[in-house]
């Protein structure tokens, strides 16, 4: 018997408000009893909300869209072990995946198939001492390592981990600034003056609507 997969929702369309070229996805929001704190990133139905479906009632909702790309997030994914069947069968029906993971369990038992991206826990976010770094070994050129940078100190935290471990060498750096916490066009001047091969990332979805708006 199919055991149940725990989801917020089936999943709900996101899709670019600004490059109207970019084909919508569908999210498959996970829900689990959580061990990492997103903090301010995440609002609480991440954490409280949901329902039990099956892969295969998943599968058949996402079915229904017309695009190829779906990204899988949560909560942390990786906690629920029927997660990475669901990512077989998506990859098996020719659908590009990706999932984002908080960084702190084993990627190498995801698909290869699957794009990851992987935070990297930053000191203000007191989550930092659960970054598991046996994980950077496993990430190739297609993936993302993301930091969520909320001060100065965060920053500073950050280049030391790009600059030690090579993680620019090996796929994309992401600095997404919590929202209301960093002044944007401080952080890119940061970036530029650090010379490190990073990206900057922002929730433009609280800038589009208010930030507090679900399902977009």
């Amino acid at each position: 018997q199919e055991k149940k997969e725990f989801m917020r929702l089936p999943f709900y369309l996101r899709h670019s408000a600004v490059l109207r070229s970019n084909p919508m996805k569908p999210v498959v929001e996970s829900i689990a009893n959580e061990d990492v704190v997103y903090g301010s990133q995440y609002g609480s139905y991440a954490f409280f909300e949901g329902r039990e479906m099956t892969i295969s009632q998943i599968l058949e909702n996402i079915r229904q869209y017309p695009c190829r790309l779906v990204e899988i997030t949560g909560g942390e994914p990786l906690i629920q072990k029927n997660v990475l069947p669901l990512m077989r069968q998506l990859c098996d029906e020719r659908y590009e995946v990706m999932i984002e993971t908080a960084g702190h369990m084993d990627i190498s038992i995801i698909d290869s198939r699957v794009k990851i991206i992987m935070d990297v826990k930053c000191p203000t976010s007191g989550e930092s001492g659960k970054n598991r770094w046996s994980n950077i070994d496993h990430l190739r050129p297609e993936d993302e390592v993301k930091f969520v940078v909320g001060s100065e100190t965060d920053l500073k935290w950050a280049k030391k981990i790009v600059e030690k471990y090579a993680i620019g060498k090996r796929c994309t750096v992401i600095f997404s600034p919590v929202f209301g916490k960093m002044n944007y066009q401080d952080l890119a001047e940061w970036v530029l003056e650090s010379g490190l091969p990073i990206r900057i990332q922002i929730q433009l979805h609280k800038l589009i609507w208010e930030p507090n708006t679900r399902g977009v």
